[in-house]
């Protein structure tokens, strides 16, 4: 059991290698271009163009990863990720890279990354032994934060240094070691399911939901965390930066620690769960850490006027992260089989993510063309807010922030004490017990 933990540590090292330089070229593109077309619409379209073909096409990947070794998957889809990055490397070398070149190479990567992302999901279960499960959501989500906090930190001083093509050449490096690594050390059990070869991917996509559909409970843990990613990209993911700034009168360098806060405190809560320090019960791990998220993340964020109340808050929304992370991998790595997990990931992917790129359109436009205009006014709804907020420009994005921490909160509680949740946390627990 050690040894294979071990094996995924291994593995865990030299795909967060691989996911930092990612990280560097996805943070130099952004700089570039904005640089290039001092519009944040086209920045937004970047990651519109990645995310709407992995939804897509995360729906038919299923069948594929589950046919075939899921260590040649990743191998052919983070190729193909890399061809792109490298596309971009020549063109920029060229002088002739363009915006258009971008959101091609961000679909192509969207696409490769809906094989990659359940092909390592389901490796994952194959290698880490199942009282290890917990610890290694953890270490991903110590890891994911890390690479938040170092990854555009690196990128900015590579980018300033020598340009785009240095952060792109770490990049390439990066996949090669991660490559590498994969190829020549790391085994994976590669069982095929019975019957699977001849399974067309319409219909593994209708087994991957069929399956959901059966462990109810599972399903609405999936629903639940889509509706989470939506309301964190309305604000985290959109307005924060915007907010921050027009209430601290520009101040680059407050939006800078409260970033910093919200990675350090991922990291933190990362570590918590990697030790095994996070609780044995996985649902309510999911639903009270999202709940606490937030209420104490979202609303305080809107509620502050300070760097330091905006710490504190971004602190509160960033540590529970690592524990729903977590609690979400027990849970579906006890109740999913391995022949069908390629499927199931799959689907799980596609619809816990579906709401992504609305969520990342729909912040801006709500932001400047609803919640801003109607503080800027005065009616009686928004006089009572301008006591709770402030005024002044930012004002409307910080109503956007009670607004989702409030429904955030309402909506984890809610769905954590409903029928199917209960059920699924006797269903587990009765697992355990078995074992």
């Amino acid at each position: 059991m050690e040894k294979d933990f071990k094996k995924y540590i291994i593995f865990w090292l030299s795909q967060s290698f691989s996911q930092l330089g990612s990280s560097m070229t996805a943070y130099a593109l952004v700089l570039w271009q904005f640089t290039m077309s001092q519009s944040a619409l086209a920045v937004s379209l970047m990651t519109f163009c990645n995310y709407v073909p992995y939804v897509g096409l995360s729906l038919f990947a299923g069948p594929i990863v589950d046919r075939h070794s899921k260590k040649a998957v990743m191998v052919i889809s983070d190729s193909c990720a890399a061809l792109a990055t490298v596309f971009v490397l020549m063109m920029s070398l060229k002088g002739g890279l363009k915006p258009v070149h971008i959101y091609i190479v961000n679909a192509v990567i969207g696409c490769a990354n809906a094989f990659q992302t359940p092909a390592s999901a389901a490796a994952i279960g194959r290698i880490v032994p199942k009282e290890k499960l917990a610890n290694a959501g953890g270490m991903a989500s110590f890891s994911q934060n890390l690479i938040m906090v170092a990854g555009p930190v690196l990128a900015a001083a590579i980018y300033g240094f020598d340009g785009l093509p240095a952060v792109i050449g770490f990049d390439i490096a990066s996949f090669a070691v991660a490559c590498c690594v994969l190829i020549g050390f790391i085994h994976i059990k590669e069982d095929r399911p019975e019957g699977v070869e001849n399974t067309s991917v319409f219909k593994g996509c209708g087994q991957g939901y069929a399956f959901l559909k059966k462990n109810r409970g599972l399903l609405i843990v999936i629903y639940t965390l889509m509706g989470m990613n939506f309301l964190s990209r309305l604000t985290y993911e959109n307005v924060l930066s915007p907010m921050i700034l027009a209430r601290s009168g520009g101040n680059a360098a407050v939006l800078g620690v409260v970033m910093a806060v919200m990675g350090g405190a991922g990291i933190l809560g990362g570590l918590i769960a990697a030790a095994g320090k996070a609780g044995k019960d996985s649902v309510r791990m999911i639903f009270w850490s999202a709940g606490i998220s937030f209420l104490l993340g979202d609303i305080f964020m809107g509620l502050g006027r300070s760097g330091l109340a905006w710490c504190f808050a971004g602190a509160a929304a960033s540590l529970p992260i690592s524990f729903i992370m977590a609690g979400q991998n027990v849970i579906l790595y006890s109740v999913i089989p391995e022949d069908v997990q390629g499927r199931v990931f799959a689907t799980r992917n596609a619809i816990q993510y579906s709401l992504i790129p609305a969520g990342i359109l729909l912040g801006g436009i709500l932001a400047d063309y609803v919640f801003e205009p109607f503080m800027s006014g005065s009616s009686a709804a928004a006089e009572i807010l301008q006591k709770l907020v402030g005024t002044g420009l930012g004002s409307g994005m910080a109503v956007m922030f009670l607004c989702t921490g409030s429904i955030g909160c309402v909506f984890s509680f809610a769905a954590y004490f409903s029928r199917d949740i209960q059920d699924l946390r006797r269903k587990l627990a009765a697992l355990d017990k078995e074992e």
